[in-house]
C-alpha cells in the first residue's frame, strides 16, 4: 500500500512569495467587513493554536517543521500483527509522553474571539483541522454563555477527530484521560519518567497531533506495552489496536462528518479560513467547493499556502492572535463593552507561543 503525506506544491513553495495584505490596521478593517455581514463558516487549522503554545505542523515557508518526519499510516498502526503492535508501542509512548502538555493547553485570545463571534451568531459554524479540542474548551470555559454540549457539539465540526478519545479496533471508545492511566499502570517506569518530565518541565517538542520525537534522548520502544481492551476480553478476544480518534495518514474521515462539512459550506454566506496552509485535501476541497458555489473566500495565514494564487480568495498575510480580539470586538460593536459573558470572552485568552528557536529544520533523527 502506498500512501503519500499531503503537502503544498512545490510549484507554490518555489514561487515568489504572492501579494497579500500585510498591514494589521487593514487586515482587521478587511475581516471586520468580511465577518460583520453574518454567516460566516470558518475553518481553522494548526496556525490558530500556536499562541497556545502548540506548534504548527508547518512554518512561516509552508514546509513542515521536521523534514524528516514519518508518521505513523492508519493500516500499520492497526496492523493486528506483531509488526502492527511495535507500531503501536512506537506511537503510544511517544504519544504517551506528549499528551499532556496538548491535554493542558488553554485556548489564547483567538479562540476566545472566534467564541465570542459564535455567541453572537455572526459565525454560523466552525469547522476544525486541529485535534486538540480547544475551541471546545473557549466555549465550556467562559461563565455564563451556558451552551447545552450538543450545542457545542454540532456549531463546531472537528474534521479530523480529536485526541481526548481513544478507540479499539472493534469501536470500544474510552476518554483520554482513562486511557493514559491504563498506560501508566502498564508502563510504571514510563510513568515516573513523563512525572519527572512535568516536574521539571524539560517537554521534549510536542506536535499539533500530540506526538513528540524522543529517539535523540536515546530512547527504545521496545519495552513499552499497550493494554488490551478490556471489552474485547469480555469476548475472549485479545486486542491491543488502539487509536486516538483522530484521522491518520491512509484513513478516511467518516462520512456523517465529511457530509456535513459540505452543508456547512453550503449554508453559509461567505467562507473564513484562518491558521491552515490547506494542504490536506479534507479542507483544501471545502475551499474549492465554496468557490464552485461562488461564495466570497477569505484567508488569514502567515507563509505559503495552497490556495495562492487563486484569483476568487482574499489572502491575509497576518496572524490571527495579532488581529482576532480587535475583529471581534469591531464586528460585535457595543455588546463586546456591555455584555458581561462577552467582555468576558473578549478579556481571556493566553499568548504563549512555542519559542522562535523552536524548529526542527536541522537534520534529526526521523520520527
Amino acid at each position: 500500500m502506498r500512501v503519500s503525506v499531503p503537502g503544498i506544491p512545490q510549484a507554490i513553495l518555489d514561487a515568489s512569495p504572492a501579494l497579500a495584505l500585510r498591514s494589521i490596521p487593514e487586515a482587521i478593517q478587511r475581516l471586520t467587513e468580511f465577518i460583520g455581514a453574518g454567516n460566516v463558516a470558518l475553518l481553522t487549522g494548526a496556525g490558530v493554536s500556536v499562541d497556545s503554545g502548540i506548534r504548527a505542523y508547518r512554518g512561516e515557508d509552508g514546509r513542515y517543521m521536521n523534514p524528516n518526519y514519518k508518521p505513523i499510516f492508519f493500516h500499520e498502526l492497526m496492523d493486528p500483527s506483531a509488526s502492527g503492535y511495535a507500531f503501536r508501542q512506537r506511537y503510544w509512548l511517544r504519544s504517551y509522553l506528549g499528551y499532556p502538555p496538548v491535554r493542558d493547553a488553554q485556548p489564547n485570545t483567538s479562540h476566545f474571539a472566534l467564541a465570542a463571534l459564535q455567541h453572537t451568531s455572526h459565525l454560523s459554524h466552525i469547522i476544525t483541522q486541529n485535534v486538540d479540542g480547544l475551541h471546545h474548551k473557549a466555549i465550556r470555559n467562559t461563565t455564563g454563555t451556558q451552551w447545552p454540549p450538543d450545542r457545542i457539539q454540532k456549531s463546531i465540526l472537528e474534521l479530523h477527530g480529536t485526541l481526548h478519545h481513544v478507540q479499539c479496533s472493534k469501536g470500544h471508545t474510552v476518554d483520554r484521560d482513562t486511557f493514559q492511566e491504563w498506560l501508566s499502570l502498564a508502563n510504571p517506569k514510563w510513568h515516573q519518567y513523563a512525572q519527572e518530565l512535568e516536574l521539571t518541565g524539560n517537554q521534549p517538542r510536542t506536535n499539533p497531533d500530540g506526538d513528540v520525537a524522543v529517539e535523540q534522548l536515546g530512547i527504545s520502544y521496545d519495552d513499552f506495552v499497550v493494554p488490551e481492551c478490556p471489552e474485547c476480553m469480555l469476548s475472549d478476544h485479545v486486542n491491543s489496536a488502539y487509536k486516538p480518534r483522530v484521522i491518520f495518514f491512509g484513513e478516511s474521515i467518516p462520512q456523517p462528518v465529511k457530509i456535513q462539512s459540505y452543508e456547512v459550506v453550503e449554508n453559509s454566506e461567505r467562507l473564513l479560513l484562518m491558521g491552515t496552509t490547506l494542504a490536506t485535501y479534507s479542507a483544501f476541497r471545502l475551499l474549492k467547493h465554496a468557490l464552485e458555489l461562488k461564495k466570497p473566500v477569505m484567508l488569514l495565514n502567515v507563509g505559503p499556502t495552497r490556495a495562492d494564487g487563486m484569483p476568487s480568495v482574499e489572502k491575509l498575510d497576518v496572524p490571527s492572535g495579532a488581529v482576532m480580539r480587535d475583529v471581534a470586538k469591531a464586528v460585535i460593536g457595543t455588546r463586546a463593552e456591555e455584555d458581561p459573558v462577552i467582555v468576558g470572552m473578549l478579556a481571556s485568552g493566553i499568548d504563549n507561543p512555542p519559542s522562535l528557536d523552536d524548529d526542527d529544520r536541522a537534520p534529526r533523527a526521523a520520527g
